[in-house]
């Protein structure tokens, strides 16, 4: 069941350089990108991390799973597994795993086809806007189906 309180998210793309990220709003089902994240020594960038949760204040955290039986994606799906505890550790804001679906090819091609010149960051975090609306759609789609509080007044 969707948590009603929820208004804005933020979205990660983790990856071994760079993480991506991206603002979404439940109101608008949409996302924006956001500056990626540079790694430090393959790890988070947790002051970073901090300072943008400070700004954005975010009431869920969307972390993208890449799936696959390739080793080196079952590796990054490990590691965003653990990026997602940390996240909900260090900072106690509910943090969701979401399929990823292969998003950073696709935000590769959006960049290609749009004559577009993006670096890597760039394609990150617009990575992490395929992510996190994917996640807001489907939060919106199971709000849809909640009953109204006058249906439940009626029962």
């Amino acid at each position: 069941m969707p948590d009603q309180n929820i208004v804005s998210v933020i979205g990660f793309d983790l990856g071994t350089s760079w993480t991506g990220v991206a603002v979404g709003q439940t109101l608008t089902v949409r996302a924006r990108p956001l500056a990626a994240i540079k790694s430090i020594r393959q790890r988070p960038d947790w002051p970073a991390i901090t300072r943008l949760l400070e700004q954005w204040t975010p009431q869920k955290l969307i972390v993208g799973l890449p799936h696959s039986d390739y080793d080196k994606i079952q590796i990054m799906g490990n590691k965003a597994t653990r990026f997602a505890r940390q996240l909900q550790g260090r900072y106690h804001i509910e943090t969701e795993l979401i399929d990823e679906g292969l998003t950073t090819r696709e935000a590769i091609n959006l960049t290609v086809e749009s004559g577009q010149r993006k670096s890597k960051p760039e394609i990150d975090s617009l990575a992490a806007v395929l992510i996190t609306e994917s996640w807001l759609r489907e939060y919106q789609r199971q709000k849809s189906f909640l009953p109204s509080s006058e249906c439940l007044a009626e029962k």
